[in-house]
């Protein structure tokens, strides 16, 4: 596979990222846009990060990007929910200029916080073939709630996603975001394309419950699979990541 660097203009800001393209396959390729989530205060010593699962669906035959959404790694600005969803358009228009990509197999794999942002933007772009979501939050009320964002603004800014001190402008505003962003507003607009929700039974984080109602309010397009024992980080789960793997084949070849 070749690795290739990758930047984008959005809003000033420059967000970069990796593309994983296989060698030797046929032409189209389908594309999968992996989209990480909040980061976490540590990261886990069997955590091999987002490359390792960009390599294993770059071997399946997918045109990988992954990409660090603003606030978070290599990527400018700060942590702001809809300026998620504006990075996350941004790769799919870079993807339109590559001939190379089957512009009807579009597909796209987040993870909690970044698996409601792709729920936002599968329900706003109709090139989106399907979507693979892994312990998404049906909604942020736990977030929005009483001291619930105060204390989520420390974390940002202990994690370092939100890097000016000034930011945000408006702490009403910010919380708006999430109330409007909130997955259980938008999923019923997928259909009729396909949705794969995976959830651990035993994730502390976010409730299985919010995977039940999501499941519930997309309707017969969704698939609920959860897995017994897991917790909130799927992508270190061999079964949740064998899971989406053979239903996004299935659905690409």
């Amino acid at each position: 596979m070749n690795i290739e660097k990758i930047t984008w203009d959005c809003e000033g800001l420059k967000i970069k990222g990796e593309g994983y393209i296989p060698l030797d396959r046929k032409l189209p390729l389908p594309a999968l846009i992996i989209c990480h989530g909040i980061p976490a205060k540590t990261k886990s010593p069997d955590d091999d990060g987002y490359p390792l699962l960009a390599k294993r669906f770059c071997q399946n035959g997918f045109w990988v990007l992954i990409f660090n959404f603003r606030g978070v790694g290599v990527s400018e600005g700060n942590f702001d929910l809809m300026g998620w969803v504006r990075d996350l358009e941004g790769a799919l228009y870079f993807l339109s200029f590559r001939p190379e990509i089957d512009q009807k197999k579009i597909f796209l794999l987040g993870f909690s916080g970044g698996a409601a942002v792709a729920i936002y933007v599968a329900a706003h772009h109709p090139e989106i073939a399907a979507l693979v979501s892994c312990a998404s939050p049906a909604d942020f009320q736990d977030l929005i709630e009483g001291q619930g964002l105060s204390d989520f603004l420390t974390h940002c800014r202990e994690v370092g996603i939100i890097r000016d001190k000034h930011f945000p402008p408006s702490l009403a505003a910010w919380r708006e975001s999430f109330q409007f962003l909130q997955p259980m507003n938008w999923v019923n607009r997928l259909p009729p394309r396909p949705l794969l929700l995976i959830h651990g039974t035993e994730d502390d984080v976010v409730d299985l419950s919010h995977a039940v109602r999501l499941h519930e309010k997309a309707g017969s397009i969704a698939e609920l699979y959860t897995i017994e024992g897991a917790g909130h980080r799927l992508r270190v789960d061999e079964k949740a990541m064998k899971k989406a793997e053979d239903w996004l084949i299935q659905r690409a070849f």
